[in-house]
């Protein structure tokens, strides 16, 4: 590991804790004795999401987040539950153990957790997703709600 001040390649380990995404680790550089933190995660094989359109891509753990955070802007929910949420949709996601997964799955998930937290941030989500074109598909899904 290479110190990020000094580029010294020798470092030791001062504190190690498990975090969500992987293992924390606290170093202290060797030579110049500043401190700095790593993180380790966890190497996963990569699932394809199975598009509306039968394309495959690759699941992109950045492009659930944009999506999820852009449906709460400007809400008051604190962002640990958003994170949390989003872990919880990845866990389940991975938990299927199939390598191939369709976007309604992940899009069902995304819509109850994030109706768990906030009503007009799962509108914002569902008018995406559900591909409103008028005000009657509004309407209809906050009389869902």
């Amino acid at each position: 590991m290479e110190c990020p001040y000094c580029s010294h390649s020798q470092s030791k380990v001062t504190n190690k804790r498990s975090s969500p995404s992987g293992i924390r680790r606290r170093r202290e550089c060797l030579k110049c004795h500043k401190r700095f933190t790593t993180y380790e995660q966890i190497s996963q094989s990569d699932i394809y999401v199975i598009k509306k359109d039968t394309r495959r891509e690759i699941f992109d753990h950045e492009k659930l987040s944009r999506g999820v955070y852009k449906s709460f802007e400007k809400r008051p929910v604190p962002k640990n539950k958003i994170d949390r949420a989003i872990q919880e949709i990845e866990e389940l996601i991975r938990k299927k153990g199939k390598k191939e997964i369709k976007s309604e799955f992940i899009g069902e998930l995304v819509m109850k957790r994030i109706k768990k937290l906030d009503q007009v941030a799962y509108i914002r989500f569902a008018s995406v997703y559900k591909d409103f074109q008028d005000l009657e598909d509004f309407k209809k899904t906050m009389k869902e709600i």
